[in-house]
């Protein structure tokens, strides 16, 4: 069955000068303020796209792995995924660095970073993204 999320931004003003609202409509957890600013030099407490994205990113491909591991017969303890999405103004996102540890029994660093490859590949978000350069580091803990 498909499912459909939704998040809205009301934004008020220019790009510069301007600043806006992201509502997480579907689960209601949340509405997180945006600029230019926190999307082009320091955050200042505020979100950004890039940020949202690599939320995104990381949680998927944490769901990815998981499956994939339990799939295998080697359902992750844990698995601590951070995305680093980098953006360069007048060129866009520039890459993604997914960077994942996990605590997985009776399985060889070997087989962590191949069933984590998998992942990287096979999750939505990464396919959604693949016009980015996205690279990987898997650590087995």
């Amino acid at each position: 069955m498909a499912t459909t999320r939704t998040a809205t931004t009301e934004w008020k003003g220019a790009l510069i000068d301007g600043s806006g609202n992201v509502s997480l409509n579907t689960s209601g957890v949340g509405t997180f303020e945006v600029t230019w600013a926190s999307r082009s030099q320091d955050a200042g407490g505020r979100t950004s796209p890039e940020e949202l994205i690599a939320a995104a990113h990381s949680s998927c491909f944490s769901m990815a792995l998981a499956h994939g591991l339990a799939g295998a017969g080697t359902p992750p303890y844990s698995l601590e995924t951070s995305a680093d999405v980098t953006f360069q103004p007048g060129e866009g996102i520039t890459g993604i660095v997914l960077s994942v540890k996990g605590q997985v029994p009776d399985i060889t660093a070997e087989q962590f970073q191949e069933a984590a490859e998998t992942a990287k590949a096979n999750c939505p978000v990464s396919k959604a993204l693949t016009g980015t350069t996205i690279t990987l580091e898997a650590e087995l803990l």
